[in-house]
């Protein structure tokens, strides 16, 4: 591991780097707010599920001669689609077959893989991302997929609300919750196959989950857990990055490692003021 501040600031001035710096900020803002609300709803597994499905998507597009996000794009939406008809239907629990879907996904995208051309690279790419290799045709669906989730947010705020709290309570003020449920799937399965490209396979659940963790630790009403959920993913990508260049490693698991290393200093701030507020307390009734 080295370390060259002088060099990795002269990185920032490269296109390949603000690129890179655009897409980290913008996929760490749709992470954060899908990520909270996925938090939320108990759906963090499923985060895991719909990267490893992603990743049978991207096989089958280089197998047919396609673009991956072509394909990657409509297959996640289709997965999640899937995914939520066999909870519903099946008599499973929702752990045991979101583990089942996702070990056959990931074992099928495996031997797809392996079976094509240059799948060595392509695999180490897929499963640890590749944020610096972000085009600036790749950041146009990103950026309307972002218009698109934060209007959407807007405009459900009191349904998200309300389904959080109780989703009985919520059909009784007239939301409708299973239209929502669906958009969330819909969004987190977008995110998730947006996000991958920056933070690959085996990092996107940390990548969705972690700063909805940390804003949890850090909130008590729902604005600022949300927004402060988005915040944390794009400050993340930020100094994740910058950490790669000083650092020399690779820029996705960074990212997730800064997202982790806040998620202890959360932890520990949140015990620290519990233990203070709680000696406070005996101080004033001594």
């Amino acid at each position: 591991m080295s370390f060259d501040l002088i060099s990795s600031l002269s990185l920032w001035q490269e296109p390949f780097m603000q690129r890179a710096l655009i897409g980290g900020v913008i996929s760490g803002i749709l992470g954060g707010w899908v990520g909270s609300i996925a938090v939320l709803r108990q759906l963090s597994f499923f985060a895991e599920a719909l990267g490893q499905a992603s990743l049978l998507g991207i096989s089958l597009a280089l197998l047919l001669g396609l673009s991956p996000p072509v394909l990657l794009w409509p297959f996640a939406l289709g997965f999640a689609w899937l995914l939520r008809e066999l909870l519903k239907r099946s008599s499973l629990s929702a752990d045991a077959l979101l583990s089942l879907m996702c070990s056959g996904a990931l074992a099928l995208s495996v031997v797809l893989l392996s079976s094509l051309p240059g799948a060595r690279l392509s695999l180490q790419q897929l499963l640890f991302g590749d944020i610096l290799g972000i085009a600036w045709v790749d950041l146009v669906p990103l950026a309307l997929l972002l218009v698109v989730t934060l209007a959407y947010g807007l405009i459900s705020r009191r349904a998200q609300i309300l389904i959080s709290v109780d989703p009985v309570l919520a059909r009784s003020r007239g939301v409708a919750v299973e239209t929502h449920r669906l958009i969330l799937l819909g969004l987190l399965a977008l995110v998730v196959a947006a996000s991958i490209k920056a933070v690959g396979v085996l990092l996107i659940s940390g990548f969705v989950v972690i700063p909805a963790c940390v804003a949890r630790l850090l909130s008590r009403s729902f604005n600022v857990y949300v927004l402060l959920a988005a915040a944390i993913g794009a400050l993340s990508a930020v100094v994740g990055l910058f950490g790669s260049a000083v650092f020399n490693q690779p820029s996705g698991p960074m990212v997730v490692l800064v997202q982790a290393l806040l998620f202890v200093l959360a932890l520990l701030a949140g015990r620290w003021v519990g233990q203070t507020t709680t000696a406070g307390s005996v101080d004033r009734a001594r």
